[in-house]
Formats: structure tokens, sequence, C-alpha cells
């Protein structure tokens, strides 16, 4: 990785966009994600999350969707070095 690193969604911070690179859940979570929208290449910007495990609100093309914590762990995003 040279200019560009990968952080779980949970950690992104918010009003920050970045491209689904890949999932660390069961096929199960990840279908269901991805029945969301949320698939891998898809550019997502996080819109708002609670620092201490709280849901994720999240937008991904004009669709604003609320994650668990624990499902946003698991969406690995790939930021690029500009803001």
């Amino acid at each position: 990785m040279s200019k560009n690193s990968i952080v779980s969604l949970a950690k992104l911070d918010t009003n920050r966009s970045g491209k689904v690179v890949k999932f660390t859940a069961g096929p199960g979570l990840v279908r269901r994600l991805e029945e969301m929208g949320i698939r891998a290449g898809k550019r997502i910007t996080k819109i708002s999350g609670m620092p201490l495990r709280g849901p994720v609100v999240i937008q991904v093309g004009g669709t604003r969707i609320a994650l668990g914590h624990g499902m946003a762990m698991k969406v690995m995003v790939e930021l690029s070095a500009s803001r």
C-alpha cells in the first residue's frame, strides 16, 4: 500500500469517503450487506457514527443506511491520500 490505506467503516472519519475493498465477514452477512447496496468497488461516505459502539450512518449512492457497529467493523474501506 503506497498512498492508500484501508480501515474499517466504523473507524472511518465522519464525512470521509472511500471505496469498499473487502469484507471480513461470513457469507450470510456479506450477502446482507450486498443486498443493501454495499459491495466491493462501491464508493461510500460515512455520515455519522458514535464514538463508543453506536450505529454508523453511511451514504451509498442516494441512499442513507444505518449499520450496527459490529457490521461496520467488517466492511473494509480504502481511502485515497487526499481528503
